[in-house]
């Protein structure tokens, strides 16, 4: 196999290339999803001018919750779906994740997962008009 180096680029910026090779494989597509699913959090959920945004990254700095790619990478196998939106919110006194999932048959399911540890508190399933 023949590599590829950029030689004008400074020593911290070079790059070997190899041709007919995949660089950054499945855990960059997870890593991907999660941060446009965060990006998606940080600008539904706060849109107070990112005070809300702050509290969330103070309670997860304090060990409070979990960060949001940690805990949708625990629960993606069980949602059944795409997740199109989420959001962070405070309810009766503990931090809860909603992920918005549609699944293949066209039904939005709402998912409710503690923040802290992962756990599915509930779902709802919507009903569509028909």
């Amino acid at each position: 196999m023949r590599t590829q180096v950029t030689p004008d680029a400074p020593p911290r910026e070079r790059r070997v290339h190899a041709p007919g090779r995949v660089a950054w494989g499945a855990r960059a597509g997870a890593v991907g999803l999660a941060a446009a699913l965060l990006a998606v959090a940080w600008s539904g959920a706060w849109a107070d001018g990112g005070g809300d945004q702050r509290r969330a990254r103070e309670a997860v700095l304090a060990g409070e919750i979990r960060p949001l790619a940690e805990i949708l990478q625990r629960v993606q196998p069980q949602l059944g779906g795409e997740v199109i939106a989420t959001e962070l919110e405070r309810e009766h006194g503990r931090w809860v994740y909603e992920f918005k999932v549609l699944r293949p048959d066209g039904r939005l399911v709402e998912w409710y997962v503690d923040a802290r540890d992962g756990s599915v508190l509930k779902t709802e399933v919507k009903k569509g008009k028909r």
